[in-house]
């Protein structure tokens, strides 16, 4: 729906409930920020009455496909507009909701509030940052977004959010300690913001994170992991990601990052501080994409490496097999967060083969380094060489011109291999049900141990990646491939 004839359709109901409505944080703030450019995906609108009764007569009224979520504790509902293309895919996507003004009181280890009505100034007291503690009523938006002058004449701000927004500080409306006690997520959503709007966190609101910072234990991981990766999606989130640390948040759902901190001095060598590596990282792949799962694959791809590090004679400070410890990690880190499995596996996948592009620059190396390379990333292939790119932060601009350069020539190979091997949807040309009717085997690893071989060949360069040459090969081996199945089960059954 198109924000004028949004406003209109809730002015026209606020008229015949006689209910004064507000449009309240975000929308505010960034319409004060970027004016008539700004773009809505969410709007919070404050109800003087039950925002649950509103929201049912606003239902009504809108006579368009849409969806309401009703919170019936918290006298609030959703309204969620979507606009799909042929395929039935989501191509826009509208939220509002609609919340009587009310107080919370919370006790010390809950998130269930206790909820009263209250006056509008008092339902802004319970918000996170001035910023967002500001109202505009939805009678001045009559004829869509009004201007700056009508804005400044009816907006109520009762904390002094708009002199905030001109310094650039996040700020609580009421004691910082108050506020996060009431709902802990504010501290990371803090720093988020701080990412998002380029703003400085108030003092006395980040003294009261740190010294409240082992309370974020208590909200769920998923509403964590939501708002974590706000953080990533944002543009400068290194920003965010240097507050997390300092501020201990990171102690509460991904304590590992802190451990990479430090550099560490023996008999002469030492090694790179592996925080500050890290965070450049991802700030080198912030610069070329938004996905926010490879900006996390850029800052845990080094997460192994103080439980691998060792001092080596000759060769120094050592991190061997990191990559593969890291990969571990990843999925811990990932169950920890409540992330979907194929998000994880991605970013576990990323950081076990970030290492692996280095070793394919060698003059020597073969094309079947190449084609395993190609088999094992897939699609995701492109993001690990973005992440390999990104892992160089030398301050040697020679020596970075160079590695990039390297970098250039292995995927000029890599497109020669894949073309003339078409390897991207790699798999056995000899199908499994071809192979059951030659051999007489039922289905079953077995089955798969002898597309594996036929795959290895391919890949080691012994055949072309076609039907004709895999079933020649099949037939030239087929009575070792059958006596080493046949030993191997003989072995499985002992």
């Amino acid at each position: 729906m198109e924000i004028k004839k949004l406003f209109k359709t809730i002015q026209k109901v606020s008229k015949k409930t006689s209910t004064d409505v507000y449009i309240v944080g975000g929308f505010v703030r960034d319409l004060l920020l970027f004016g008539k450019k700004y773009q809505a995906k969410d709007i919070d609108f404050v109800v003087l009455g039950s925002g649950l009764e509103f929201a049912k007569e606003f239902d009504s009224a809108v006579k368009q496909s849409g969806s309401l979520v009703e919170f019936e504790d918290f006298d609030t509902a959703r309204y969620v507009f979507v606009k799909e293309d042929k395929k039935g895919k989501i191509i826009e996507k509208l939220e509002i909701e609609f919340a009587g003004a009310r107080s919370e009181e919370y006790k010390k280890m809950s998130r269930k509030p206790k909820v009263e009505p209250a006056t509008l100034e008092k339902d802004l007291s319970r918000r996170d940052f001035t910023v967002n503690a500001m109202a505009l009523p939805i009678s001045i938006f009559s004829k869509g977004v009004p201007s700056d002058k009508v804005i400044m004449e009816n907006l109520i701000d009762p904390y002094g959010g708009t002199k905030d927004l001109q310094k650039k500080v996040i700020k609580t409306p009421l004691n910082p300690d108050e506020t996060f006690s009431d709902d802990p997520l504010r501290m990371l959503r803090a720093v988020r913001f701080a990412s998002q709007l380029d703003f400085k966190i108030d003092k006395k609101t980040y003294k009261s994170i740190k010294d409240s910072s082992s309370r974020l234990s208590i909200i769920s991981k998923e509403r964590v992991q939501e708002e974590f990766f706000k953080l990533l999606a944002t543009k400068k989130p290194v920003v965010g990601l240097e507050l997390l640390h300092d501020s201990k948040l990171f102690l509460e759902f991904i304590p590992e990052i802190n451990d990479l901190e430090g550099v560490e001095e023996v008999k002469g060598y030492a090694h790179k501080d592996n925080l500050s590596h890290t965070f450049a990282v991802v700030e080198n792949i912030s610069q070329y994409t938004d996905n926010t799962l490879l900006r996390l694959a850029g800052l845990l791809h080094d997460i192994a490496k103080p439980k691998t590090k060792k001092l080596e004679k000759g060769r120094g400070w050592t991190f061997d097999m990191h990559e593969h410890l890291g990969k571990k990690m990843v999925r811990d880190i990932g169950k920890r967060l409540r992330m979907k499995k194929s998000d994880t596996e991605y970013v576990a996948n990323l950081v076990r083969w970030h290492l692996q592009p280095i070793s394919l620059m060698d003059d020597g190396v073969t094309d079947s380094a190449v084609r395993r390379l190609v088999v094992n990333l897939k699609d995701d292939l492109d993001d690990l060489l973005l992440l390999c790119r990104s892992d160089i932060t030398t301050g040697n601009q020679k020596k970075k011109k160079r590695r990039l350069k390297n970098y250039d020539v292995l995927e000029k190979r890599i497109a020669e291999v894949n073309e003339k091997d078409q390897l991207r949807a790699f798999q056995s040309p000899l199908r499994g049900e071809e192979i059951m009717k030659l051999t007489g085997l039922k289905p079953g690893p077995t089955v798969g141990r002898i597309k594996k071989a036929i795959e290895e060949a391919i890949l080691d360069g012994d055949i072309k990646n076609e039907y004709k040459a895999s079933k020649k090969y099949f037939e030239k081996i087929k009575d070792k491939l059958m006596r080493d199945v046949e030993g191997w089960e003989i072995e499985k059954n002992k």
